[in-house]
């Protein structure tokens, strides 16, 4: 059902979305509050917080589904880039989601995925059409955006060394954030459209929080949602 939604007419798609509203889910109120910015009292929209972290994300964001048939679930917020794709002020859009520490260590300080040990799947994929729209709109507004694997961590990166390692595991990736694969999982149990979109306010690697700009970031993330309103109900 969920591939037939993100691979179906481009036109029932945008129909369905016309017809119910789009549930907006941010770990914090700082962010939420850059959402509600950007869309201006728009009622096709409804902000929420999810909480910080996977878990109480995807608890809230289920129960926010199990009240009301939501059109689409974005998770929203602000997080880190991977250096040289996706600096500061940039607006990072995920094409899937990965559960990027959910595994195992294995000998000499590997990793092996739940996927590698047989036990589910750690990725995720977004609504290909949207997010892709999202994204070039975004740039066709003049806004830097990019658009890839958004990793979802339970401890936030502090390290050039496990940087790179994330790099090495999903290449491609663009930033990390911590609630992106909850918000997911609750989305596809409900069959639903799930996208994720970050303004990035730091680097990600060694923690140096003199360098974060939260600022920058929640500013990118209200142009990304001002421009998302136009691309979800053209």
């Amino acid at each position: 059902m969920r591939d037939e939604r993100r691979n179906g007419d481009d036109r029932v798609k945008e129909n369905e979305l016309t017809g119910r509203r789009v549930l907006i889910m941010t770990a914090v109120e700082a962010e939420r509050e850059a959402v509600l910015r950007g869309l201006g009292g728009d009622a096709r929209f409804d902000a929420r917080l999810a909480g910080v972290g996977p878990a109480g994300a995807a608890a809230r964001t289920a129960a926010a589904l199990a009240a009301e048939d939501y059109a689409l679930v974005v998770s929203a917020g602000i997080g880190g880039g991977f250096s040289g794709v996706a600096p500061v002020g940039t607006v990072a859009i995920a094409d899937r989601v990965v559960a990027a520490d959910l595994g195992a260590e294995t000998g000499e300080g590997g990793f092996a995925s739940v996927d590698e040990l047989g036990f589910g799947s750690s990725v995720l994929e977004a609504d290909e059409r949207l997010a892709s729209a999202l994204a070039d709109a975004l740039r066709a507004a003049g806004r830097a955006a990019a658009l890839g694997p958004v990793l979802t961590v339970t401890t936030a990166t502090g390290s050039q060394g496990t940087a790179d390692a994330l790099a090495r595991r999903t290449p491609g990736a663009v930033a990390e954030a911590m609630e992106g694969y909850g918000v997911a999982v609750a989305a596809s149990e409900r069959q639903t459209p799930f996208l994720e979109i970050r303004g990035i306010s730091n680097a990600i690697g060694p923690r140096d929080r003199s360098a974060w700009r939260i600022g920058d970031a929640l500013e990118a993330l209200t142009a990304a949602i001002t421009v998302l309103k136009e691309v979800v109900h053209p």
